[in-house]
């Protein structure tokens, strides 16, 4: 399956760090060599890159290393295609959609065995996976809950149990998901997670 990468910052921050070690674990380190995708938010919107090639001898990723994009939030992904075709630029995560005039960035690890959600029609697929199946969906119940004017963060966070608790019967739902303002963080198998504070100590990568 795929691995996921979050970043939620008090002060806007730079990734290119961390960046480094996770794009090696996309092809050299690692076998999630199908592709792979960033997004950084500034304010409402947001700078998104995709590649289908590996992040590992992704040029795309390999800009991205000396590139400081200053964000507090920002979700990334390496791909390991479970469903989807492998290597299609359409398939690699995060997905992005607006929704009550933000952009919102998703990006899945998991497999979600047979799930075919309704749709409305207001949020659509533009690739294969059931990844963004399940953005779609969610983007959808959203909506419906309030058309126009944002939902309260309490409110969202509600929807997003509830959905993740109908999803998960399908198989393993993890995900990150942001609207630039919060990051959600939902694991189903393992959760791994780093809090750090000013004044920062050395890290070393691994």
């Amino acid at each position: 399956m795929c691995q996921l990468l979050g970043m939620n910052s008090v002060k806007p921050a730079d990734l290119r760090f961390s960046l480094t070690g996770f794009a090696a674990r996309g092809g050299l380190t690692d076998h999630h060599a199908d592709g792979f995708g960033i997004g950084f938010f500034e304010d409402k919107a947001c700078r998104l890159f995709v590649d289908a090639q590996p992040a590992a001898t992704s040029p795309v990723a390999e800009m991205l290393k000396h590139y400081a994009i200053k964000s507090r939030n920002v979700v990334s992904h390496i791909r390991k295609a479970t469903q989807g075709d492998p290597m299609r630029l359409e398939n690699c995560h995060p997905f992005t959609r607006e929704l009550w005039g933000r952009h919102w960035l998703f990006a899945h690890n998991g497999d979600l065995i047979d799930y075919q959600p309704e749709s409305a029609g207001n949020y659509q697929p533009v690739g294969t996976t059931d990844s963004e199946r399940a953005f779609c969906a969610l983007m959808e119940e959203l909506k419906q809950i309030s058309p126009r004017e944002p939902c309260s963060p309490d409110i969202v966070f509600e929807t997003l149990c509830s959905m993740r608790e109908r999803t998960a019967e399908f198989g393993v739902f993890n995900y990150l998901l942001s609207n630039g303002q919060s990051l959600f963080a939902h694991c189903s198998t393992r959760l791994w997670y780093l809090v750090r504070e000013w004044p920062f100590s050395n890290a070393s990568l691994v």
